[in-house]
């Protein structure tokens, strides 16, 4: 079953009914920790702006963004893209260790599976550090993807845009606003590395498919 919807109208009821007045610093004489300039975030450092809570993952809400969700019928998410245009971004975040990141063993597993495939990659200097770009066959004609991976606190996120953003980084536009605003919620527990970190369907969206699920056998009837 897959979920769509717009994050321009999400933004309106993801915010807080109470309104707040931020004071700065300087005024109150007062130091308070800075957020990085630039995510995707920790969820412990992570600024107040709505978003989309999938779980593990949370996407910010960027104006004529598309977040197309495709969960099974128990609910749980196979696959988070987000949709601007002719653009596409695929999301997936990943258990990693205390200690080092993980994206550079799965860059080169990519690249490595590319070849396998056919297909050869380029290593590119991006926002982020060392990327992929790679052109593939796919039944659609060629395909140019843009492998992105950014390492946090014992996660990792991992991005593949499409369409002219995979070669052209400035075309990314909103979507890369998307990345640099995520937020991932690791939790406490242990984890293999490279595991899946567990995304959910909001409420709204499971409702949604509860009902589908329940009118379902009426339909067949009829």
């Amino acid at each position: 079953m897959i979920f769509s919807r717009k994050r321009a109208d999400d933004a309106r009821h993801a915010r807080d009914e109470r309104t707040t007045e931020v004071l700065d610093p300087q005024e109150t004489g007062e130091s308070s920790p800075q957020a990085p300039a630039r995510g995707p975030y920790d969820v412990s450092e992570a600024p107040d702006t709505p978003r989309l809570d999938l779980g593990s993952l949370q996407i910010p809400a960027v104006p004529d963004v598309e977040v197309r969700v495709q969960a099974d019928p128990q609910g749980v998410i196979q696959q988070v893209v987000l949709v601007h245009g002719d653009n596409a971004l695929q999301l997936g975040v990943f258990a990693a260790p205390r200690s080092d990141g993980i994206w550079d063993e799965v860059r080169e597993e990519i690249r490595q599976s590319l070849f396998n495939d056919g297909a050869a990659a380029q290593e590119v200097e991006g926002e982020y550090g060392i990327e992929l770009r790679a052109r593939v066959r796919t039944p659609d004609g060629l395909t140019d993807l843009r492998f992105v991976g950014i390492d946090g606190p014992r996660w990792m996120v991992r991005g593949v845009y499409q369409g002219d953003a995979a070669g052209d980084p400035d075309a990314a536009g909103p979507l890369a606003l998307c990345l640099s605003g995520l937020v991932v919620d690791r939790g406490q527990e242990a984890k293999p590395v490279r595991e899946p970190l567990p995304l959910r369907l909001p409420r709204e969206m499971a409702e949604q498919q509860a009902a589908a699920q329940q009118s379902a056998p009426g339909q067949r009837e009829a």
